[in-house]
């Protein structure tokens, strides 16, 4: 390290500690020193390829699958994240809706779990900021409140796209999306390889194809290979980040401290730290997505230009969500989509069903015996999640008559969803929560704890450009 003190130390390089620090750096002068610890190291997309094809990489080393950095009791449950610059920028597959309106304010409108502290209204202005940071393809209108064109056009319809879209609208639209619809300066369109998590054309936005140069500015320093486990605390304040480099223990002084890294390991450090909050850790999850196979009767679903190519809210908002959960579609494109009938190969459509879900008590995060290993303890779904699958059986084949249906399989719920949720609920006081709308922590005060752990409540749309929106707004609002 360069210095004993610095001005902000921030843990991670994925989106939430990116976009934070991007705000954070626009509107802080030059004298600033910040230091970033990441925990895993740079693993160029390049190699990543290479491994993935079985050709040999000397950056094989830095291989850190996900299940070898928690305890994970529950077998029939994954949990997919990356630990490496980045972050899970580089294991995401780029999906990119906003949330709607009603997901911030289910309380007050139906009566579950509570609002969040923040609104759709607050959110906007972020949402757009995220969205040309990423050069986002969307469509001209959609179901939730935007205005104007996304910064690349929408990815092109397949045949069953076009007919549901003539049927329903701004109901079912083309994916807005960080899969580039055309190339760009540092990225190429999308071609629908379906290899998402390790794009082989680099079209997904990652933070290492970016552009944003944040982690070359001459203000930050950053240390690749630190294991940050815990803080010193004195008074409420913290005073000092904990973190192991190459076997050596190190401890570093600032006037704020970010908690940008997933989840796990953003509770782990708290609860090692010393965190008394009896909901630190508690109700952490992810939405529950199950797929169902279309047969169509004599009709190939040609076309389409990417890998999820359009999102149905047919099932999504209204009075329903008093008594069962929305449930977002997502209609996937993937090559590997084809009937075994002589014929009939293409006679299929594919739809990812997604489920919001609850925060609920019986699934939580702990510490282990290794201080730098959390624990998943993931046990339940709720009541409310489980009814809406029910629900959407009965309800789907009415709203697919527009096609030549002539069957629905529905397979069993999926071990995830690629998303990992909660565990530092965001909330309008400390009761009920543990940081505050700016994701501030309610007794820590110079202690921000950012990503998806801070959503309220799990709604079904894709998280991640809500946990840019929420970063670039609390960087914007603090300082």
């Amino acid at each position: 390290m360069k210095y004993e003190h610095y001005d902000l130390v921030v843990v991670g390089t994925g989106f939430a500690s990116s976009f934070f620090l991007k705000k954070y750096l626009s509107k802080t002068d030059q004298k600033k020193k910040v230091l970033v610890l990441e925990k895993g190291h740079f693993f160029p997309s390049a190699e990543r390829l290479k491994i993935l094809r079985g050709q040999p990489s000397s950056y094989k080393k830095y291989e850190s699958h996900w299940y070898n950095n928690i305890v994970n009791p529950n077998k029939e449950k994954v949990w997919q994240f990356s630990t490496s610059y980045g972050g899970s920028s580089n294991c995401w597959w780029g999906c990119t809706p906003r949330f709607m309106p009603s997901d911030f304010k289910m309380k007050s409108l139906f009566g579950i779990e509570q609002d969040w502290p923040v609104t759709y209204e607050e959110l906007d202005p972020y949402y757009y900021e995220a969205e040309e940071i990423m050069s986002i393809s969307g469509p001209d209108n959609t179901p939730f409140p935007r205005k104007g064109k996304y910064p690349l056009p929408a990815h092109s319809f397949s045949l069953v796209d076009k007919i549901l879209h003539k049927t329903y609208g701004t109901q079912y639209i083309s994916q807005p999306t960080a899969r580039a619809s055309r190339p760009l300066n540092k990225r190429n369109g999308c071609m629908a390889f379906s290899t998402c998590h390790t794009c082989p054309v680099d079209a997904k936005f990652t933070i290492e194809n970016s552009g944003m140069s944040i982690y070359q500015d001459n203000r930050v320093e950053l240390l690749y290979g630190c294991s940050v486990y815990s803080m010193d605390i004195e008074n409420n304040v913290v005073k000092t980040i904990l973190f192991q480099k190459d076997g050596k223990e190190y401890s570093v002084k600032a006037e704020a401290f970010v908690l940008g890294a997933n989840p796990f390991f953003n509770v782990n450090i708290l609860l090692n730290a010393g965190d008394k909050n009896p909901l630190t850790g508690v109700g952490f999850g992810e939405q529950l997505g199950m797929q169902a196979l279309i047969y169509l009767d004599g009709m190939s679903n040609v076309g389409g230009s990417s890998w999820v190519n359009a999102n149905g809210y047919m099932l999504y908002d209204g009075a329903h969500r008093k008594d069962h959960a929305a449930c977002l579609i997502e209609v996937n494109n993937a090559p590997y989509n084809i009937r075994v009938e002589r014929g009939k190969y293409l006679n299929m459509a594919s739809f990812r069903m997604v489920f919001e879900d609850l925060p609920l008590q019986s699934n939580y995060i702990t510490t282990s015996e290794n201080k730098h290993v959390p624990v998943a303890h993931f046990k339940d779904r709720s009541a409310y999640t489980l009814k809406a699958v029910e629900q959407m059986k009965i309800k789907l084949p009415e709203i697919l008559s527009c096609l030549p249906v002539e069957d629905i399989k529905h397979l069993p719920p999926e071990p995830n969803e690629g998303h990992i949720l909660g565990g530092t609920r965001m909330s309008r006081d400390k009761t009920t929560g543990v940081v505050d709308s700016h994701l501030i922590h309610h007794q820590y005060r110079n202690l921000f704890v950012l990503g998806a752990g801070a959503f309220t409540t799990y709604g079904p749309s894709n998280p991640t450009l809500t946990v840019c929106a929420l970063s670039l707004f609390a960087a914007d609002k603090v300082f």
